[in-house]
């Protein structure tokens, strides 16, 4: 015979919800770069994807977490240079020069 056993179950709260709302959901492309991207064809997709974020109704949220979590690509409206500018670092930025100390 087999015991049923009732376990309490806690639903993790995902704090990135705000992710399926995005504008740019689908559009991949725009926000992450293809291998040996071109500088101009850099700037032409991150002025898409600055487009796209411009009226984005999680853009803060989306940025914020590419601050805190130092992520690669185009974020809220925010391109690696601009965190790096900013002050939020990536051990390896693909769009920044490394400068000699």
């Amino acid at each position: 015979m087999m015991t049923t056993i009732d376990l309490p179950i806690q639903l993790i709260d995902d704090d990135n919800d705000w992710m399926s709302e995005g504008a740019c959901k689908g559009l991949t492309h725009l926000f992450f770069p293809s291998a040996a991207e071109r500088p101009q064809a850099r700037e032409r997709r991150e002025a898409a994807a600055k487009e796209v974020c411009s009226d984005c109704k999680v853009r803060v949220d989306c940025m914020e977490f590419a601050r805190d979590n130092h992520e690669y690509g185009f974020w809220g409206g925010e391109a690696e240079d601009e965190r790096h500018a900013a002050g939020y670092r990536l051990i390896a930025p693909i769009g920044v020069r490394a400068r000699a100390s």
